[in-house]
């Protein structure tokens, strides 16, 4: 049994990394299950015995990619960011810093068709659970510091978390063309005070 659930896993996968490298060649709207099944020398039926839905190998390819991007970061960076949140003045207290956000926008960079995909179906995708856990685990945490009522949270997380998508989808629409350098200062500025000149 455990042989044969590992061999279940091991397809899943292979259709997973089979849809990630056609996006590599071309746009979401352009793959199909017949593509999918092609690149993983799996049948039809072997998509749909794993599958329901194109949109569920789609949503299982993005987490498989976020959680690529997690290890990005190592667990020592991982504590690092939430020793900050708790111990650094004031005015240094926010996650729009290059230390974070140079490795995120690189990786965005270098996988930009899987997040084309993800900005066009987030919806479908599951993405507003990864904003949720930001929002519990990176913001909340600050709005804690600055001691922010309850009642205006989820309106300043909205503000920030969608300002900052707006800014990563806009970057993401025009082919990355920009350096991530030039992304990251234009995400500082509007969520950091520029100091008077």
């Amino acid at each position: 049994m455990e042989r044969r659930n590992s061999r279940y896993f091991e397809t899943a996968e292979l259709m997973d990394e089979a849809f990630l490298s056609l996006l590599e060649e071309k746009d979401l709207e352009f793959i199909t299950v017949k593509d999918v099944c092609s690149r993983a020398g799996v049948s039809r039926s072997t998509f749909y015995l794993h599958y329901e839905s194109f949109a569920d190998l789609m949503e299982e390819s993005a987490r498989l990619m976020l959680g690529r991007f997690r290890g990005v970061f190592d667990r020592e960076t991982e504590s690092d960011v939430f020793a900050r949140l708790e111990s650094a003045p004031a005015g240094e207290l926010n996650l729009v810093v290059p230390e974070y956000l140079t490795p995120y926008l690189e990786f965005v960079r270098e996988n930009r068709r899987l997040f084309s995909a993800l900005v066009e179906n987030a919806g479908t995708l599951g993405m507003r659970d990864v904003y949720g856990r930001m929002e519990r685990h990176l913001i909340a945490p600050i709005l804690d510091r600055f001691r922010v009522p309850e009642r205006s949270r989820r309106f300043l997380m909205r503000f920030y978390l969608g300002g900052l998508m707006a800014i990563l989808e806009e970057w993401v629409k025009g082919g990355c063309e920009e350096p991530v350098e030039e992304v990251a200062e234009i995400m500082r500025g509007c969520c950091v005070p520029r100091a008077e000149a």
